[in-house]
């Protein structure tokens, strides 16, 4: 990053129920965020991908836009019956789906930002994750399509007057999911029906190349799928999943992960090493990784290549969370809803780990654009009490903590990561400012200069059952040993109990003989 180019700064979206407020992100001056922005009433809000802009539902329903470099209202939109908004990953568009009356109604509108006026309306009946956002587009917006009964419909992104140009035909697609830098291919999940296996297949965006699908894969046992592209729009990963597992295992049912490529090489199952569900998947940001966090408890974490191949072994615990930092350095691996909390921190360019910490009801989670804190936040309505943000440190240790009575929503505002400088460079100028202000310290007395201990962490020791305990205990006392040091020391002691009673009846023996 050049030095005319200096890094944004951090910057944090708290809601609460008075209103969302920006705080200004780590590092902070005095221990506590400065504010940014005050409370605004909103019932909702949303940053674009990018981090342009900032899309605002008040509780009135209105839906205002704000302009993230100075956080100041630039548009707003009335729009009577709207059950749900969308940005567009630039700014650009909003995207609004209304209540509607009669089929007539086009009750899907895509409003240009700038301007407030509809580019492009549509009838649509229901609202789920599969069909919302209606209209999908790439990072930059250069692509974008729609899932249509039977199709996907493909657009103008620089001219939505057209309508769809052109559109694919694939017979019971249940699912589609652009890729999205750049926005070159489309995945689609078609589910199996009438003994038929269900399958996902990769298509091109360009309308020349839709012939025949780069890739497909079928399997079978799979009600629904999670879709998830790399950067580079080269790698998919498929994650299908079972209501019912037939195995008997997992109340919870069954899933596999599938992983296909756009040139045909690998169109197959991930082979992973223990069984179970898959937890979670992600993609590192140069796309050239993945890291899947699977099996029954105590899960197992791997890090796999673009073959497939794994590369790296995280280990095993109560974890099924993962996730990278936007460089690709570091990892968060975790255990969050109905586990403890339990959290590690590893550098995967050294390969080890560097620190583990606990945030108890997590329910979000996630780095910061920089890439050297790490934030959790317990919020309602899903937890009711003990809400608060967390963020922590690369390395795991606790920077910030606050409580909320109630907390709705909390996160970073996006930032392009390459804007950031790498976190060696970060450590080296903190560790010369670290060296500086102890020169200054030094010309103190020594005694006011703080010292720091490293608490020693001790293993914990196994579980022993009571009955355990007694027989070693036995053990001990009758033949002179045991297991363990205490036991041993417990044996001494009661060996010289019983010599010194020994010798006492001796003594007392004697004396009654020389008496007599």
């Amino acid at each position: 990053m050049a030095v005319s180019d200096p890094a944004p700064p951090l910057q944090i979206l708290a809601r609460e129920p008075e209103g969302f407020s920006i705080w200004t992100g780590p590092p902070f001056s005095n221990g506590q965020p400065g504010v940014k922005l005050e409370k605004v009433p909103c019932a909702t809000s949303k940053f674009s991908e990018d981090g342009s802009k900032l899309m605002v539902i008040k509780p009135d329903l209105k839906i205002c836009i704000y302009d993230c470099s100075s956080f100041s209202e630039i548009r707003s939109f009335e729009i009577p019956n709207v059950l749900a908004a969308a940005i567009s990953p630039k700014g650009t568009y909003l995207q609004t789906f209304q209540k509607f009356s009669t089929p007539q109604d086009k009750n899907v509108v895509l409003w240009n930002i700038e301007t407030g006026d509809p580019v492009y309306q549509l009838f649509q009946k229901g609202m789920s994750k599969t069909t919302w956002p209606s209209i999908q587009f790439s990072s930059d917006e250069a692509a974008s399509c729609r899932l249509a009964t039977n199709e996907i419909q493909f657009f103008d992104s620089g001219d939505f007057s057209k309508g769809f140009i052109y559109r694919l035909r694939i017979p019971g697609i249940a699912a589609a999911e652009l890729s999205k830098s750049p926005g070159s291919y489309v995945a689609a999940f078609v589910p199996e029906s009438k003994g038929i296996p269900a399958s996902v297949q990769i298509f091109p965006c360009d309308k020349d190349l839709q012939t025949q699908p780069v890739a497909r894969r079928n399997f079978f046992r799979c009600s629904t799928v999670q879709l998830s592209w790399n950067y580079g729009s080269n790698g998919l990963l498929a994650v299908a999943q079972s209501d019912v597992d037939k195995t008997n295992q997992s109340y919870y049912g069954e899933s596999k992960l599938y992983y296909l490529t756009t040139d045909g090489a690998h169109e197959g199952l991930v082979s992973l090493r223990k069984e179970g569900p898959v937890h979670d998947v992600r993609w590192s940001s140069s796309g050239s990784e993945f890291a899947v966090v699977y099996g029954f408890m105590p899960a197992k974490a791997t890090i796999f290549n673009k073959k497939c191949n794994p590369l790296f072994e995280l280990g095993t615990g109560p974890y099924n969370t993962i996730r990278w930092n936007p460089k690709g350095n570091f990892l968060c691996l975790a255990g969050f809803g109905n586990l403890p909390g339990e959290m590690a921190f590893w550098d995967y360019v050294e390969k080890k780990l560097i620190g583990t910490a606990k945030a108890e009801w997590s329910v979000t989670s996630e780095w910061s654009p920089d890439g050297r804190y790490f934030m959790t936040a317990t919020t309602a309505p899903r937890l009711q009490v003990d809400n608060g943000v967390k963020i922590f440190n690369h390395n795991g240790s606790l920077y910030f903590k606050k409580m909320y009575d109630k907390l709705y929503q909390a996160e970073w505002k996006p930032e392009a990561p390459e804007r950031f400088c790498d976190i060696a460079e970060l450590v080296q100028s903190i560790g010369s400012l670290k060296v500086e202000e102890t020169k200054l310290q030094g010309k103190g007395s020594k005694s006011s200069q703080p010292k720091t201990t490293i608490p020693t962490v001790h293993k914990p020791a196994a579980y022993r059952p009571p009955h355990a305990k007694a027989a070693a205990t036995v053990q001990a006392e009758l033949l002179g040993g045991g297991p363990t040091e205490q036991l041993s020391k417990n044996a001494l002691r009661n060996q010289k109990k019983r010599e010194k009673q020994r010798e006492k009846k001796a003594a007392e023996g004697s004396s009654a003989g020389n008496g007599s």
